[in-house]
């Protein structure tokens, strides 16, 4: 199981890749950096724009590792993929439940009740844990709204319909976020979501850690055969992991969410750790991202017990527990998908 985890990050500025026997090689002009065996790997992921040999790219689809490339700004660039896991019948399935905008609905309903739930959760949790350090009536207002949005999803019935009371969910949830941010607030603040580019430092690590968590989905959802592009809330976009990207909703608030959080208020990150460019966007040093890089791991290998099959896990095997059954659901051994509902 926890082979699952060996996932390696390149963020070394001007690092190239390539394969020397059954080692993937870290060099930079000519100077070995690392070399490090395939066979201890389920992912690589790397900042930057040198790239990987064409031998290494190939022996990481060979593997079915997961080698994805992001800027150094930690926006997804693109990914290779081997022979896909699984069988033809059960991507069918999921091709032709995603042209169905009714089956898709019912999905996609289960999967924010999920992240409303979650989100719910973590408002919840800091009322519990820093009630009075926290604008509390705020905070319980968002949280009762989201609370009566997730009655509303059970009665909906469109994508379009889910999406509005998702959306309106999402604005309470975000208009207290702030108030979870305890350290640093002239530094760490949240006004409101933005992203392409991120335009302060909260942004900045909120969509490091997204595309982080999408990565790892991706990665889960072709290890149980299922097509990462095709989603049934997020609808085809050339270049775009639909599916990834519908499955981390649940996640977002409770695990990457938190976690930024978490780096905040125990000062791992600090304001000399960004940089504005000259377009207003906000960056993380390369140290920064390191730091970033090795919290989130260990966060990942923190144990906790899975809601729906009552076993404990590690944080960074949900997405593929997630993927998993969302392909038992697609082959019909499950009445209906169970979204991650985290108490």
């Amino acid at each position: 199981m926890k082979k699952l985890l060996n996932t390696l990050y390149v963020t070394t500025p001007d690092a190239y890749l390539s394969l020397d026997g059954e080692n993937v090689v870290i060099l930079r002009d000519s100077e070995t950096l690392l070399r490090l065996p395939l066979h201890n790997l389920e992912g690589i992921i790397t900042f930057g724009y040198t790239g990987a040999s064409p031998a290494l790219m190939g022996a990481c689809a060979d593997r079915n590792i997961a080698l994805s490339f992001f800027t150094r700004s930690g926006r997804f660039l693109a990914d290779v993929s081997g022979i896909e896991q699984g069988n033809v019948v059960l991507r069918r399935t999921q091709y032709r439940v995603a042209d169905d905008l009714i089956k898709s609905a019912a999905i996609t309903t289960n999967i924010l009740i999920g992240k409303l739930h979650n989100s719910r959760w973590v408002l919840e949790r800091a009322l519990r844990d820093h009630g009075e350090r926290i604008d509390a009536q705020r905070v319980k207002a968002a949280a009762h709204g989201i609370a009566e949005a997730v009655d509303s999803l059970r009665r909906a019935d469109t994508l379009e319909s889910l999406r509005g009371i998702e959306g309106e969910a999402a604005t309470r949830y975000f208009s207290v976020l702030d108030e979870l941010i305890l350290q640093s607030k002239d530094d760490f603040y949240f006004r409101t979501r933005n992203r392409r580019p991120p335009t302060d430092n909260m942004n900045a690590l909120l969509s490091f850690a997204y595309s982080l968590l999408a990565h790892d989905m991706a990665a889960a959802l072709r290890g149980v055969g299922l097509d990462p592009y095709v989603g049934f809330m997020h609808r085809d976009r050339p270049g775009r992991r639909s599916f990834a990207l519908d499955l981390i909703e649940e996640l977002r608030a409770v695990f990457a969410d938190r976690f930024v959080l978490s780096i905040i208020n125990k000062k791992q990150v600090v304001k000399s750790d960004f940089h504005t460019q000259e377009n207003g966007a906000v960056r993380l040093t390369d140290d920064a991202r390191r730091t970033f890089l090795n919290a989130w791991q260990t966060r990942k290998q923190e144990e906790i017990r899975h809601p729906f099959l009552g076993e404990k896990i590690e944080w960074g095997l949900v997405p593929h527990v997630q993927a998993l059954l969302m392909a038992r659901f697609l082959r019909g051994d499950l009445d209906e998908y169970p979204p991650f509902l985290w108490k």
